[in-house]
C-alpha cells in the first residue's frame, strides 16, 4: 500500500515528465517553424532573382538554360528541407523515446520492489503462485525487450530508406538538370 507521500512524490514526477514531454514537443515545433520561416525567406529571395534574371533573357535557348539552372538547385534544396523536417522530428522522437524508456524502467524497478515486498510476505504454501507471478514479470519484461529492440530495429531500417531515396532523388534532379542544358 502506498503513502499519501508516495503517492504526492509520483503524481509530482509525473506533472514534471509531462511538462518536459511538452517542451520536448514544443522545442520541435519551435525548430519546424524557424527552418519553415528560413526556406520562405530564402524562397523569396530566389524568386526574385529568378524574376529579375528572367526579364534579362534575350532568346528561348537562353531561357531553356535559365530554367535547368534553376531545377536542379530548387530539387536538392527541397530534398534538403525534408532531410531537415525528418531530423527534426527524429530527433523528437528520440527524446520522447528516451523519457518514456526512463519512465517506464523506474515504473518496472518499483513494481519490482512492491512484488518482491509482497512475495516475502506470502503466507506459507503460496510458493506455486508466487513461481506463477515471477515466470509472468520474467515473461513479461522479455516481451518488452523484443519490441524495444524491433522498434529500434524499425527505425534504423526506416533512416536508412530514407537516405537511400533522398540520395536517388539528388541523383535523378541532377540527372534531368543535365540532360536539360545538354
Amino acid at each position: 500500500m502506498m503513502t499519501v507521500e508516495q503517492v504526492v512524490a509520483a503524481n509530482r514526477a509525473n506533472v514534471e515528465t509531462l511538462f518536459g514531454l511538452t517542451n520536448k514537443a514544443f522545442e520541435g515545433v519551435e525548430r519546424l517553424v524557424d527552418l519553415n520561416l528560413q526556406v520562405a525567406k530564402t524562397a523569396l529571395g530566389e524568386v526574385a532573382e529568378g524574376a529579375k534574371a528572367a526579364l534579362s533573357v534575350k532568346d528561348a535557348q537562353e531561357l531553356l538554360a535559365l530554367q535547368a539552372g534553376l531545377l536542379q538547385p530548387s530539387a536538392e534544396k527541397a530534398v534538403a528541407y525534408g532531410r531537415h523536417v525528418y531530423d527534426i522530428a527524429a530527433t523528437t522522437n528520440s527524446e520522447v523515446a528516451r523519457v518514456a524508456e526512463t519512465q517506464f524502467a523506474d515504473f518496472q524497478k518499483k513494481f519490482l520492489a512492491g512484488v518482491d515486498n509482497a512475495i516475502k510476505n506470502a503466507p506459507a504454501g503460496s510458493e506455486s503462485a508466487v513461481s506463477l507471478v515471477k515466470s509472468a514479470i520474467a515473461a513479461a519484461n522479455n516481451a518488452y525487450e523484443s519490441v524495444q529492440k524491433a522498434s529500434k530495429q524499425a527505425v534504423e531500417i526506416a533512416d536508412a530508406n530514407f537516405q537511400a531515396v533522398t540520395a536517388t532523388a539528388v541523383k535523378a534532379a541532377q540527372t534531368s538538370s543535365k540532360s536539360k542544358r545538354g
